[in-house]
């Protein structure tokens, strides 16, 4: 793509992108399949909460999925005279009833709701079997030791496998494997950046962003960190930038000895760096931002020239001037998030309905 006709990179919109997924989202509701049932769970008042949610609907009526909002919290309505209630007041009851619902396939709950490690205990209660978010220790084990494909059995089990077999050269699951559910906004970028052709197509599957230099601001285990053990596993060199260090995801190498008793799929590995994020930035090929503050901003003259920016962040991260410097910017990237967590929802709905035989851990690694 070259610059448009004022000199400057392309804003890139996201629409495009997200149409070919709503496509793939709406060929799957066409199939002979009972409608799958998402239940949202809001327990604050917070706006960009209640937005998300919105938006949620709107998606979910367009396509045709059923969705129901549960509001618990101070996202309730309060009649005149009644205790007002705090943030959180029943969302893990809520969440436990959805679990338990047999006509419910899919939860999402609208984070931030405590905060911190509580929140991370909410995420743990959500069942893997119907975790649309992908943010469930299972899934982010899997995410962060490069396992792709699973057996639907193993989403029931406590304890993740850790047999190896034969790894695959295409992201066509062998029989008898599903996908594993990858966190929506983090498979949202990726998403965007095969679209662009950060991901060279001829290299081999597991390694498309081999050559690329990333950097990933903020390193939060709902966006930030699953991102960055994406774009390694796939190749990248990867910097996570948060608010006190610097680390450098690469790729673990495949053992020298593959007779050894134990073997790990080649995977991110996690160094310290010195680098300061002046100085990834001037490396960097890619870089991603998602920074929850309206003042926080990406110094345009830090960054390499004809870098592509990728804004997560509901706020702006960079600055107006931001394609002065960059060959692509693409602003936002929730209209494709949400069709991420579609068609999470629409493989959890099939593979609670073709569940392999109990039993079966096999875990199939992707090269």
């Amino acid at each position: 793509m070259a610059p448009d006709v004022s000199g400057k990179g392309i804003l890139l919109k996201v629409d495009p992108i997200a149409d070919a997924f709503r496509a793939e989202v709406k060929d799957g509701l066409a199939a002979p399949h009972r409608t799958p049932t998402l239940v949202g769970i809001l327990a604050t008042n917070a706006s960009p909460s209640r937005f998300y949610a919105d938006f949620t609907r709107k998606q979910c009526e367009g396509l045709g999925v059923r969705f129901i909002l549960k509001e618990v919290g101070s996202a309730v309505k309060q009649n005149e005279g009644e205790e007002a209630r705090s943030d959180g007041d029943g969302v893990e009851e809520a969440i436990i009833e959805a679990n338990e619902d047999d006509n419910v396939d899919g939860i999402m709950v609208y984070y931030p709701i405590f905060g911190g490690q509580q929140d991370h205990y909410l995420q743990q209660i959500v069942s893997p079997l119907k975790d649309v978010e992908g943010l469930h220790s299972k899934f982010h084990y899997n995410l962060y030791h490069n396992i792709r494909f699973i057996t639907p059995a193993s989403l029931a089990s406590t304890i993740p496998s850790s047999k190896v077999v034969q790894p695959i050269i295409d992201d066509i699951p062998p029989p008898g494997t599903v996908k594993s559910i990858i966190p929506c906004t983090p498979l949202g970028v990726v998403k965007c950046l095969e679209y662009i052709g950060v991901y060279n197509k001829i290299l081999t599957y597991g390694d498309r962003a081999y050559g690329k230099t990333v950097t990933v601001i903020n390193r939060s285990e709902v966006v930030g960190r699953p991102l960055a053990a994406l774009l390694a596993n796939d190749g990248a060199r990867v910097f996570s930038v948060d608010i006190d260090s610097t680390q450098e995801y690469t790729k673990r190498p495949r053992p020298s000895n593959p007779t050894s008793a134990r073997q790990y799929l080649p995977h991110h590995t996690s160094h310290l760096c010195t680098l300061s994020l002046e100085e990834c930035l001037a490396i960097s090929d890619v870089v991603i931002s998602a920074v929850p503050s309206a003042s926080y901003k990406v110094k345009t003259e830090w960054l390499k020239e004809g870098c592509v920016c990728v804004n997560v962040a509901a706020d702006k991260n960079f600055d107006k001037d931001v394609r002065d410097k960059a060959s692509i910017y693409i602003p936002a990237v929730g209209k494709v998030t949400i069709l991420m967590l579609l068609r999470n929802l629409l493989r959890l709905s099939h593979y609670n309905d073709v569940s392999a035989p109990s039993g079966s851990e096999d875990i199939i690694p992707a090269q």
